[in-house]
């Protein structure tokens, strides 16, 4: 496995820059630019390699697909010289910083997607990158693109099964994953189906003054739609009985990109929950049902004031957004649950250098303080807690930090902060599970909200008068998910207070617990 692994796209994508000498007339020029390039350093060594730990991470305002639109050849767009010094110096920072961590040379991987796979002078970029930087970039194809989307938008969960779409700049991808179906990453690569329709291209559409270009093109998007996902249900037997089958209750739908985390936003504003208790929109899921509500988010976008979460750049290109949900909600009929995403190509690129065992792993598990010794120890005190569960088969349905792969982690946190005041405990541990490890796969708005509500159980849920707002919010979110799981979480946080108690300190040893217990 990579120690320490360097990854850098140069893509379509929302990013900022910060640099030092900037002159005002340098800012103005690269803000106009709302995507670009993306680098990051990541850890991959073991045994904590499917948590995509992130040790670095920085974005640059160079969007090359604006950069193209302004060569004003649609016949054969190309870079400007600024652009391409511009980009080559950029890489060469970023290798530098690469070089201050420590990363190897040959760990170190860029790649290029929708713009640069377009420009007729692709190759002066690329020469002009590596004698500035010294590093090889490459463009990705169409299908391989996709599969870096899908498998980075499923690097954040225990396990996929449903259609994974991903809105950039330039294009919007589209595929279906399975992860019971043998080699499905490979099957969802071959199969994926690109549009070029992304959100900053699909703004210049809908602003154009031509009714007819206009209309051909939203034509375009529609059945462009309706192919993909009917390709997908020929190629896929699973996909096609979520639509045709009466007792099935739908798709399950995966959404990344900068542009679908926008409008993911605009639903969050809008959640029947408020204030929503968690700030992150990646992981955030809704039903289908509220997701198709395209008019209503159109209004909230056109009147509402500040939204979080939605720059002005992006409030202005929600309705080309819309447009895009409304074709795929136009042709998928039967939509169960939509979750948005914060993973990406970065993401997907990384998660395929693990070996295959790994990548399929359960990432919350591996969420704990402490070393691998003490994970024997905090074995023992997820042992003891289920100990303290009835035996009925349907707890392990009801979503609980021991369901949830959440018990290593509950369980080192249940000695921590032994001698602050309880009340002070509560509070702190229910905001620090909501935003605790922001970057790690599997952390759900779910097992989020259930992690918050049993530490805080476990310290004594005595909450002031604006954690209790938050404490009630939690407890709604649970409640969509499971009537019951509310309970369960005050359940289990009492046996862990309980344990506190016969145990003030985490124990040494496994056979110290249960001796105590006894």
């Amino acid at each position: 496995l990579l120690s320490l692994g360097c990854l850098l796209t140069v893509s379509c994508s929302s990013l900022v820059l910060k640099r030092r000498g900037k002159t005002e007339g340098e800012k103005k020029t690269y803000r106009q630019y709302s995507n670009g390039i993306r680098f990051s350093i990541s850890d991959l060594s073991p045994p904590h390699s499917r948590l995509l730990k992130n040790l670095y991470r920085e974005r640059a305002a160079i969007s090359l697909f604006d950069a193209l639109n302004e060569s004003h050849s649609t016949a054969s767009p190309a870079f400007s010289p600024e652009i391409i010094t511009h980009v080559s110096r950029t890489l060469a920072r970023f290798q530098s910083i690469a070089n201050d961590f420590g990363v190897p040379p040959e760990h170190i991987s860029v790649f290029a997607t929708e713009a640069m796979r377009k420009a007729s002078n692709a190759a002066s970029m690329l020469d002009a990158i590596l004698s500035e930087s010294g590093l090889s970039v490459h463009v990705l194809a169409p299908e391989v693109e996709t599969l870096f989307g899908a498998m980075g938008a499923r690097s954040g969960f225990s396990a996929a099964n449903g259609l994974f779409l991903d809105l950039g700049g330039g294009s919007v991808q589209m595929t279906y994953m399975n992860s019971d179906i043998p080699d499905y990453e490979v099957r969802a690569a071959q199969t994926g189906k690109s549009l070029p329709f992304g959100a900053a291209k699909l703004v210049k559409i809908l602003e154009n003054n031509n009714p007819e270009i206009k209309s051909t093109a939203l034509d375009e998007l529609k059945i462009g739609m309706h192919d993909a996902f009917s390709r997908l249900q020929q190629e896929f037997p699973l996909l096609r009985d979520t639509q045709v089958n009466p007792d099935s209750s739908g798709i399950d739908i995966y959404l990344c990109g900068g542009g679908f985390r926008g409008y993911g936003s605009i639903l969050m504003h809008s959640d029947p929950i408020q204030p929503y208790p968690i700030p992150a929109v990646g992981a955030y899921t809704v039903k289908g049902s509220f997701f198709c509500q395209t008019s209503t988010m159109r209004k909230t976008n056109e009147n509402e004031g500040k939204i979080f979460g939605m720059s002005k750049r992006r409030r202005k290109q929600f309705p080309a957004i819309a447009t895009v949900v409304e074709a795929l909600v136009s042709a998928i009929p039967r939509i169960r649950t939509v979750t948005f995403c914060s993973g990406g190509n970065r993401e997907g690129a990384l998660y395929m250098k693990l070996p295959l065992s790994i990548r399929e792993a359960r990432p919350l598990p591996l969420l704990h303080h402490g070393n691998d010794a003490s994970a024997i120890i905090l074995d023992t005190v997820v042992e003891t807690i289920q100990s303290a569960l009835p035996l009925n088969t349907d707890v392990l349905n009801i979503p609980t930090v021991l369901t949830l792969g959440l018990g290593p982690l509950f369980s080192s946190e249940i000695w921590s902060g032994s001698g602050e005041p309880s009340e002070a405990n509560a509070s702190f541990q229910l905001h620090h599970a909501l935003n605790r490890d922001p970057s790690i796969p599997g952390f759900s708005h779910l097992a989020r909200a259930i992690l918050g509500l049993t530490l805080c159980f476990r310290w004594g849920a005595t909450l002031g008068p604006i954690d209790q707002q938050l404490f009630i919010s939690l407890q709604r979110l649970v409640q969509q998910a499971n009537t019951e799981a509310v309970f369960w979480a005050g359940y289990i946080g009492e046996v862990a207070r309980l344990l506190s108690q016969i145990s003030p300190r985490m124990p040494k040893d496994q056979d110290q617990l249960r001796d105590t217990v006894r």
